[in-house]
């Protein structure tokens, strides 16, 4: 998982779905890498993630990564970073209710905004299609 989604996970009340990622290493690699599903990744598979890494990174189609893309990649991956970062001060002062310049654990456990809004059957609980929406919620976000 992203690092910024993992901490806007932490500060939306999400932190127990996040846990379970956290404790099977390489599961989200063998997401995005295991094209048939069967919990295992062939050359082929690798051999594909590669490919579409590199037309990733060759913006301009050319068939080579030179240093101008290499430093466009870098900058993206800093500009997610310090929206992040922004997004998060945000966050953390919304969560600082009383404005003291603290988040009690009062503060913090009151505030789950996006387990709110992925509950759509109000039943105070997250299936896993809630939680596969507050997911895409977190992703379509972080773009």
């Amino acid at each position: 998982m992203k690092r910024s989604a993992l901490v806007a996970a932490l500060l939306l009340g999400l932190a127990p779905l996040t846990a379970q990622g956290q404790d099977m290493p390489g599961q989200r690699i063998m997401q995005r890498i295991d094209a048939n599903h069967d919990g295992a990744i062939s050359k082929d598979e690798m051999t594909a993630a590669r490919e579409r890494l590199f037309k990733k990174l060759d913006r301009n189609g050319d068939g080579a990564i030179d240093q101008q893309e290499i430093e466009g990649a870098r900058d993206a991956i800093m500009d997610r970073a310090d929206a992040a970062q922004a997004r998060l001060g945000n966050r953390w002062r919304r969560l600082d209710t009383n404005g003291d310049g603290k988040v009690s654990d009062q503060e913090f456990a009151r505030s789950m905004p996006l387990f709110d809004l992925g509950d759509r059957n109000g039943d105070g609980k997250l299936s896993a299609d809630e939680i596969a929406s507050v997911r895409k919620l977190i992703v379509e976000r972080g773009n």
